[in-house]
């Protein structure tokens, strides 16, 4: 376990400590500690430190794990070195095979084929289970459940683009530039609503093959070919499938035209405008399991993937932070080289060597996701724990009052504290499902059940239940409790009201998230840089604050403060307190950045705004 970390450690660190993200677990595969003076265990790898001893190279006299022998010993001359397998006995020793029985063991690692025989046949490719035993048999278990988090996560992480789908999504996003659909679908109008959702829906499909036709001749000739958009029905569902699943991805993008796709592909699952239209633009969006189980069984299992300890190399997450060029550049090779040796190890006829990469490509792109969304999120926990220190709550109270500063909440500072935690909580578990969680209100806006048109003060919005959304948040709330002292405030989800009508709304709101903390984050870990670049701003800083931990504490003492305030709406029930109000709360003290004291420190730090644009 490791020790107390300091104030100065707390606030200066990238590191985030306690998390348990399955991305963050497969990561902790990869880290090394490079620290020279440590004393070498010959029970564990050379390498990673990590994995228990599996092979002796006799020439180096070293011990690896299988994986980083053979990804990262044998190569150039040391290929030829001369090597055993080692198995730690009860008592401590190392028990030692014969090398001729290692060397088919080896062979099986590497994926090598036997020779061509007579009859041209070759020997079969080894299977997972031969390729990840352990001496250990509390490594298996460990491994186990890494796997069954990777097989759970394959059923919802969606498939990245390929080139040709991509340029469907550019001919698809100029369609939705162009479209005024709900202007024309929901307003109040005498003429009926299903003749103006059917015309609607036949315009963007006449905009799409007209855009088709001017991009691409010979595909535009087959559409025209179909007198009847129904004939044409797979391809504009696919087509409207790129779009939601490339959003999962990229949640900054399509903010002006998603909300009418989603619209559109809601009406068209309508049954009075399905049996008028006679089809709809709904498809389940292809995930990495629906891929790997689409075309059939294969000589080779894909799914076999799941269980190969080369998967956590192949899809982690390389992150710069606290790492040499040197090392990061062998982290890369590293994972291209894990890449290149599953695509041919699961290969065969049906599926090929790239599609095997693109689905380890798919898998790393989550994994990026979730750590660039999530570790803002965990580092404002741990920084948030400083303010249990008592010299600091006394100087730095985070405390609340009811009219003060526009805050509609009173709390003192160890209530708020509290309150300030249950909220990060929350938000980390959310950022850490957010696959999931765009995969389960697909569910809840496509079912082709009916919605209501309301005036919700915010315009006319569409009020549709989100009972898979409302389940699955709950989950959340209960795994919430079980990390918090106590339950500060109101628990209330609002799901299909006047809050948040519908399943894309609540994407909408969650999703910004990291776009309100990373600015903290990004300002609060480049403070030290600027300041080491300019003595007159250091002299500001320490003239101004104190110092430049003082500053840090200033701007974390405000944000956590008046974050979580209760100040995004008029009434406790609705937003004072409750899971969405606090979400509502940070982005009116975001709106508010521009008068703090210390919005000259985060211009300074290259801050340009909490939706990625100039100003607010």
């Amino acid at each position: 376990m490791s020790s107390k970390r300091s104030l100065k450690e707390i606030l200066d660190s990238e590191y985030v400590e306690n998390s348990d993200s399955d991305e963050e677990r497969q990561e902790d595969v990869m880290d090394e500690d490079e620290d020279a003076n440590e004393v070498v265990d010959p029970s564990l790898c050379i390498e990673c430190k990590d994995m228990k001893t599996e092979i002796l190279c006799k020439d180096c006299d070293e011990h690896f794990c299988v994986v980083c022998f053979e990804m990262l010993h044998r190569g150039g001359k040391r290929k030829f070195h001369e090597y055993v397998k080692v198995k730690t006995n009860e008592n401590g020793k190392d028990d030692t095979s014969n090398e001729q029985e290692q060397k088919k063991i080896q062979d099986s690692i590497n994926g090598e084929q036997d020779e061509d025989t007579g009859n041209g046949e070759t020997s079969e490719k080894p299977t997972p289970s031969s390729i990840s035993q352990s001496p250990q048999e509390g490594e298996n278990s460990i491994n186990e459940k890494l796997f069954a988090v990777l097989r759970t996560n394959a059923k919802f992480i969606p498939m990245r683009l390929t080139y040709d789908e991509r340029h469907l999504l550019r001919l698809l996003e100029a369609a939705l530039q162009v479209s005024e659909y709900t202007d024309r679908v929901d307003i109040l109008s005498n003429r009926p609503k299903s003749k103006r959702i059917v015309d609607q829906l036949k315009e963007i499909c006449s905009v799409l093959t007209g855009l088709v036709i001017a991009s691409n001749l010979k595909i535009g000739k087959k559409l025209l070919e179909m007198r009847n958009f129904s004939d044409n029905a797979n391809w504009f569902q696919d087509v409207f499938e790129i779009g939601r699943r490339y959003k999962i991805m990229n949640p900054e993008r399509m903010r002006d035209t998603y909300g009418k796709l989603c619209y559109m592909v809601m009406d068209s699952r309508l049954p009075q405008i399905e049996d008028h239209m006679e089809f709809h633009l709904f498809k389940p969006i292809l995930t990495v399991e629906t891929f790997l189980t689409s075309r059939g069984e294969a000589k080779i299992n894909p799914m076999d993937l799941f269980h190969d300890p080369l998967i956590f190399y192949a899809t982690s997450h390389i992150s710069p932070v606290g790492k040499t060029r040197s090392y990061i550049n062998r982290l890369i090779k590293q994972k291209e080289q894990a890449i290149e040796t599953l695509a041919s190890r699961y290969s065969s006829s049906t599926y090929s060597k790239d599609d095997i990469r693109h689905v380890l490509y798919s898998i790393g792109d989550y994994n990026a996701f979730v750590n660039m969304n999530r570790k803002p999120v965990m580092r404002m926990l741990e920084r948030l724990e400083v303010f249990r220190q008592p010299e600091v709550e006394t100087k730095y109270s985070i405390g609340i009052q009811y009219g003060r500063d526009g805050a509609r909440l009173t709390h003192d500072h160890k209530r708020q504290w509290h309150y300030v935690q249950q909220s990060l909580t929350i938000w980390s578990i959310i950022q850490r499902e957010m696959i999931r969680l765009w995969y389960i209100a697909d569910s809840d806006l496509f079912d082709g059940s009916a919605y209501r048109l309301v005036s919700t003060g915010h315009g006319l919005n569409r009020i549709k239940a989100c009972p898979g959304i409302y389940r699955e948040m709950h989950k959340i709330l209960t795994e919430c409790r079980s990390k918090t002292e106590s339950w500060i405030g109101s628990s209330v989800v609002h799901l299909g009201d006047d809050a948040v009508p519908n399943a894309l709304f609540f994407l909408d709101k969650y999703t910004q998230v990291p776009s309100i903390l990373i600015p903290f984050d990004q300002t609060l870990l480049k403070i030290n840089e600027l300041v080491k670049s300019d003595s007159y701003l250091l002299e500001y800083v320490n003239k101004e604050y104190g110092s430049v931990d003082d500053l840090k504490l200033t701007i974390l003492q405000d944000a956590f403060a008046h974050m979580f305030d209760g100040s995004g709406a008029d009434n406790f029930y609705m937003s004072g307190s409750c899971i969405d109000g606090r979400l509502t709360s940070a982005w009116n003290h975001c709106n508010e950045i521009s008068k703090k004291k210390y919005y000259n420190i985060f211009l300074l730090t290259g801050f340009n705004g909490f939706n990625g644009s100039e100003g607010f």
